[in-house]
């Protein structure tokens, strides 16, 4: 359901289709963290183990948070097409989705592939690109990419998270979006400053979805 945003200390993001709060005082809005331990602590609520990846400076913030969480597997391939078809094969065998983390530019490029294999498979895959800072998106930055053109036509939802106090809601979104209906890939663009910025916003956890009913 819509929630209404309060002030500005006590921001609470509006919810799309499939997503719902976390449990009561699993973190309260005072818990200010980096946008990077935010998205860390969202693949924790919602059942994340194990992320693939080629390490890139851009998503630093997610590294140094992956290496204080235990319970996230952090799987470090040598090309982003490779780190791409590992996680569309745990989506594929797991049944949930499969999560990616590349860098901008050829890491986005590179990881193309596996977004097209979890379209024709109708395998969940959300892939997290590391961006540019938004003051630099769309002037010639280094490595500048626009994500939704990139994935558009095979990805089923696209994104970039331009606050970091919305990370909860649209990393939740796109679990969600990936395993609903016929199963797919997403991606969400992250700014090098919104993983670095802080926020009080709680965890999200997307809403169980229920399996299609045979026809």
């Amino acid at each position: 359901a819509e929630q209404e945003a309060g002030d500005a200390r006590h921001h609470q993001p509006t919810m799309g289709a499939g997503v719902r709060p976390g449990k009561a005082g699993a973190r309260r809005m005072t818990d200010a963290r980096t946008g990077g331990r935010c998205l860390v602590d969202q693949f924790v609520a919602n059942g994340v183990e194990r992320v693939f990846c080629v390490p890139g400076e851009s998503y630093l913030a997610v590294l140094d948070a992956l290496y204080d969480t235990p319970a996230v597997g952090l799987t470090v391939a040598r090309h982003e097409g490779g780190a791409a078809m590992m996680a569309e094969a745990h989506g594929k065998l797991t049944g949930r989705p499969g999560v990616c983390f590349v860098t901008r530019g050829p890491g986005a490029t590179n990881a193309a592939s596996g977004v097209h294999v979890a379209q024709q498979d109708a395998t969940p895959l959300i892939v997290l690109v590391g961006q540019v800072a938004r003051r630099q998106r769309d002037r010639g930055a280094f490595q500048d990419l626009d994500i939704s053109g990139l994935y558009g036509g095979m990805a089923k939802w696209t994104a970039e998270v331009d606050d970091p106090d919305r990370l909860p809601e649209l990393f939740a979104r796109a679990v969600a979006t990936a395993t609903s209906g016929r199963p797919g890939p997403v991606a969400l663009a992250l700014p090098e400053d919104v993983l670095t910025a802080h926020t009080e916003s709680p965890d999200v956890r997307a809403a169980p979805m229920q399996p299609p009913a045979p026809a």
